[in-house]
């Protein structure tokens, strides 16, 4: 028998099994499941849960509508009601046919007001214990009043049902107030189970040594931090945090506490969080605060021990190592009862944290061909890493790893508790950070104003490693006038001026004579640097740097820096200030120098053909793996995140080669060389993008021909736009024929959409430009303006975008003539974004489909749209589904509806219309019979309503 039919023949048990204790307990908790499901939605669980309404009306209703939801609800229902109810009262229903267990995975918690919902169940079990402590902390933090406090604690209700009110008044504070009580429950228990032993003698002492020697590591900037102490608390400036998934309330930025939290979990089994972004998004510095919080106590308190790794330096390791070894040796080193204190790790995994950093800089690709569960067992640092990420080493102790998203394959994301995403500087970070960089006010408000008119600059500067460049070089900025920086090339070689010439001010010679002066120093670093790409090698020992003839003096120039270790086993070691600039050394070696091979370039266009490509076999021998296993390590994922350094090169070289630099090598190497380097350059940019046009499938007949881009076409088209010459991006685009290109889920960032702009904008056809799921922004919304002309639609779904760049668009994309489709769904956009909107549609006469689902216009939002598309001859399509309109705004609309000869479809789905608001929307359709559907499920509309209007109207759709 189906779970439906269960439910309609056992209507009486399962009422009177509910009702006859005359306690609402078992129905409460019997919704506090269906709700962690999502077979609930929140405004169902209110209309059940109507207080003063008899008991059994309550069970009645919810018995109602779990019917009328459907098979799949049924069995989830009888799946609560089988879990909650005593044996004895439930003994004469039948169950069989539901499911058992009524965990969901893969579904991600992606806010921690979305993790009210779904962990409800536990959450109110663990708020018993500590209601008035969760009170406190809300009312602390400004969320909770006193009147809210006794709310909760009226003594008519019980621990249980206190815990529910408390939990639905956090959950209309919204999500700073659900982070709040999420994070004081976790740090509740915690302390909770901290109190189940006594921690022994020279266990506090070894928390204390590591805590300190943690704290030594991270309270100083240790990215491209040059040789000049900067201290992070002086420095340190948050960065943007979004969850990997769909379902991101973008109105809610998440915190550090948020990387280990429960909001985001997509996977309650596994351990590990990836903390992904773009080279110089601020990956490491983000860890290191993190570090650094937690060896002051004010973070993170709920872990006693952090085991901080770098990927980079463990890649220097060759010896065999247990997990043990591992954590002694490379961490911190326990003066006494080693034996103990590993036992106690092993014992409480859930009190231990390790962080890794830059897997994307590991040699070996990450592979589970080689399983090691035994934490004294000796393997291969590579294979206990991947061990350690996959859980069948040390479960239980959560990771922290960082990377760039292009080096974590799906073999790895399978193991992945959630992905959080960094996005690196918002416009007001950007402002932030520079304050904090020039203490001067007068020296910060003109490299912000300065900024501000070179928009291009400002959106490189979202990038923490740009900014920091930026900022450091603020005095060759101000004084370049016209020249000011333009590309990612332009800006490193800022920095590369900037550093040589301060280091020996007084000879230092003026104008394009710089560079000449220090070729030595910059062909030495450049073959360094070169040579460790082509092994992966990114720490270099004495060794290394006499072998490629760099001295002290090459040193001290300040691109070298000691590379920081927390073992003191390892003899001195260097590294580049930050991984890109390697990347740009190796490409001034490349244009510079006449001892690269001739098809070092080809191969560098082609990353899979880079193999094999250094200058001498023996250099490096310290940092290359030797064994056989090793070797075939280098294969599959890491040949990805090698991939990404070497296009980051390539990106170089396309802008050093551009005519605007060419003056520039003039007097350094010969004219005759540099021009054949330019030209295989402008070839291999032309092979690459012809592989991506031939790539493009016939379309369907019928159909518009689309093309969805890779990430791979989108590094092409940066290449170009470095390479600031119109003639190259026309030519590009000259053999682009298609109707709608798709750049989803590109990493596509304010930087990347300057680039885009320069070369799209030489197409010969107008097109559909496809931008979902990335990171465009407000200041990326203005790179795009360029090529706005020959856009005839855009869609910019999920992008965090809000009012400003709304005013931005409108300035100038939605008033060109072949514009006809906008989506702007899963945004930030206001009821003041939709005014200015609203007044760019008065002007623009082409628009069909617009879709802003997923924001927050609200009723005089919906009204000023309204307004502005009263008696359009196109609009055939709009969506405000989700956006908090009620009534009054379902009234505005209805005037659209009497007054439009082309509409055909009106979403309103997920709002808070009322009957009254549906009635106007009837009377409006009796009087338009071109619209074919308006969509109203999940309004403010009861069951009995939703039947009446139906009967009226059959075009909308509950």
């Amino acid at each position: 028998m189906f779970n439906r039919d269960l439910v309609l023949k056992q209507r009486a048990e399962i009422l009177h099994a509910l009702c006859s204790s005359g306690s609402t307990e078992h129905l409460e908790r019997v919704l506090d499941k269906l709700l962690s499901q999502g077979e609930l939605i929140w405004e169902e669980y209110q209309n059940i849960q109507v207080q003063g309404r008899a008991l059994y009306t309550n069970v009645r209703q919810l018995l109602d509508l779990v019917y009328t939801k459907g098979e799949d609800t049924c069995e989830f229902f009888l799946a609560a009601v089988k879990q909650v109810l005593p044996e004895a009262q439930g003994a004469g229903i039948t169950f069989s046919g539901c499911c058992s267990n009524l965990e969901k995975t893969g579904e991600s918690q992606s806010t921690s007001s979305q993790t009210l919902l779904t962990q409800r169940a536990s959450l109110v079990t663990k708020l018993q214990a500590c209601i008035d402590g969760a009170l406190e902390a809300l009312v602390e933090s400004g969320h909770f009043t006193s009147s809210d406090c006794d709310d909760v604690l009226l003594p008519i209700h019980t621990p249980s049902q206190q815990a529910r009110r408390l939990l639905d008044h956090v959950r209309s504070k919204g999500e700073s107030a659900a982070k709040c009580v999420l994070h004081y429950i976790q740090e509740s228990e915690s302390s909770l189970n901290q109190e189940k032993w006594t921690l022994s003698k020279e266990f506090s002492k070894y928390q204390k040594k590591l805590s300190s020697s943690v704290s030594a590591q991270s309270c100083f900037l240790s990215s491209y931090g040059r040789t000049s102490h900067m201290p992070l608390d002086e420095i340190y400036t948050e960065a943007q945090l979004e969850l990997a998934n769909d379902f991101a309330d973008l109105s809610g930025a998440l915190d550090l506490d948020d990387i280990v939290g429960a909001a985001g979990t997509v996977n309650d089994e596994a351990d590990t969080v990836l903390v992904s972004g773009e080279a110089g998004s601020g990956k490491s510095t983000l860890l290191q605060r993190l570090h650094l919080l937690w060896a002051r106590g004010v973070s993170l308190k709920g872990f006693l021990l952090l085991f901080p790794f770098s990927c980079r330096r463990l890649n220097s390791e060759q010896r065999e190592l247990s997990v043990q070894e591992l954590l002694f040796q490379h961490c911190c080193w326990p003066d006494k009862e080693q034996e103990e204190i590993f036992q106690f790790i092993l014992d409480h995994p859930h009190l231990i944290l390790f962080s890794f950093d830059g897997l994307d800089e590991l040699k070996q690709g990450f592979s589970d061909e080689h399983m090691v569960c035994c934490p004294t067992q000796r393997a291969p640092v590579n294979i206990l890493l991947f061990n350690l990420l996959q859980g069948f080493l040390m479960k239980g102790v959560r990771k922290v790893v960082t990377s760039r998203p292009e080096a974590v394959g799906p073999m790895l994301k399978k193991h992945l508790r959630k992905e959080v995403l960094l996005k690196g500087f918002s416009p007001s970070g950007i402002d932030c950070f520079v304050k904090k960089h020039h203490r001067d006010p007068t020296v910060a408000a003109k490299v912000l104003e300065s900024l501000q008119m070179n928009t291009a600059l400002l959106g490189l500067c979202h990038s923490p490693v740009l900014c920091w460049i930026v900022s450091q070089c603020h005095k060759e900025l101000l004084g370049c006038g016209e020249g000011s920086p333009q590309t990612i090339t332009d800006v490193y070689l800022m920095i590369l001026q900037h550093f040589l010439q301060h280091q020996s001010p007084l000879k230092s010679t003026m104008g394009l004579g710089w560079l000449q002066e220090h070729i030595k120093v910059v062909l030495h670093l450049g073959q360094l640097a070169f040579e460790g790409l082509g092994t992966s090698c990114y720490i270099f020992t004495d060794t290394d740097l006499e072998t490629c003839y760099v001295t002290e003096k090459d040193i001290c120039m300040g691109f070298l820096i000691l590379s920081k270790d927390m073992s003191s086993t390892h003899s001195k070691r260097y590294e580049f200030l930050h991984v890109t600039m390697q990347c740009f050394f190796a490409a001034l070696f490349i244009v510079l120098s006449n001892n690269t091979d001739r098809s070092t370039i080809h191969k560098l266009f082609e990353p899979q053909n880079m193999k094999g490509t250094r200058l001498s076999s023996n250099c490096f021998m310290g940092c290359i793996p030797s064994s056989d296993q090793q070797e075939q390590g280098l294969e599959g994922e890491s040949v990805i995140a090698e991939t990404s350094n070497l296009q980051i090169t390539a990106t170089f070289v396309s802008g050093l080669l551009s005519q605007r630099h060419r003056s520039l090598w003039f007097h350094c190497c010969p004219s005759a060389g540099m021009e054949k380097k330019v030209r295989q350059v402008v070839k291999c940019l032309s092979k690459g993008m012809h592989k991506h046009f031939k790539s493009i499938p016939q379309p369907v007949q019928g159909e518009k021909k689309s093309m969805h881009a890779m990430p791979g076409f989108v590094w092409l088209i940066k290449c170009i736009y470095e390479m600031q010459e119109c003639k190259i991006a026309k030519d590009a685009m000259s053999k682009l024929e298609v109707d709608h290109l798709k750049l989803t889920y590109c990493n596509i960032g304010p930087v990347e959409c300057t680039a885009l702009a320069y070369v799209l904008q030489y197409l010969r056809n107008p097109v559909g430009l496809q931008l979902d799921y990335n990171s465009v922004g407000d200041v990326g919304v203005e790179q795009l303006l360029p090529c706005m002309h020959i856009c005839n639609s855009l869609y910019l779904r999920n992008n965090n975008i809000t009012d400003e760049g709304i005013r931005k668009l409108i300035a100038k994309g939605i008033q060109c003539d072949n514009f006809q489709k906008i989506a702007l769904g899963n945004n930030n956009i206001t009821a003041e974004g939709a005014k200015q909107l609203a007044e760019g549609l008065k002007f623009n006469h082409s628009l069909q489909y617009l879709g802003l689902w997923g924001n927050k216009i609200s009723d005089t939002g919906a009204e000023a749209l309204a307004s502005a598309l009263e008696g359009s001859k196109t609009l055939v399509w709009l969506s405000l589904v989700g956006n908090g309109v009620g009534s009054a705004g379902a009234y505005a609309l209805a005037k659209v509806i009497e007054s439009s000869a082309s509409l055909e479809e009106l979403w309103l789905t997920e709002n808070c219309i009322t009957k009254a608001g549906v009635e106007c929307l009837i009377q409006a359709l009796e009087r338009n019979t071109h619209v074919k559907s308006v969509w109203l499920r999940n309004n403010d509309l009861s069951l009995e309503e939703v039947e009446e209007m139906t009967r009226c109207e059959s075009r909308l759709i509950f």
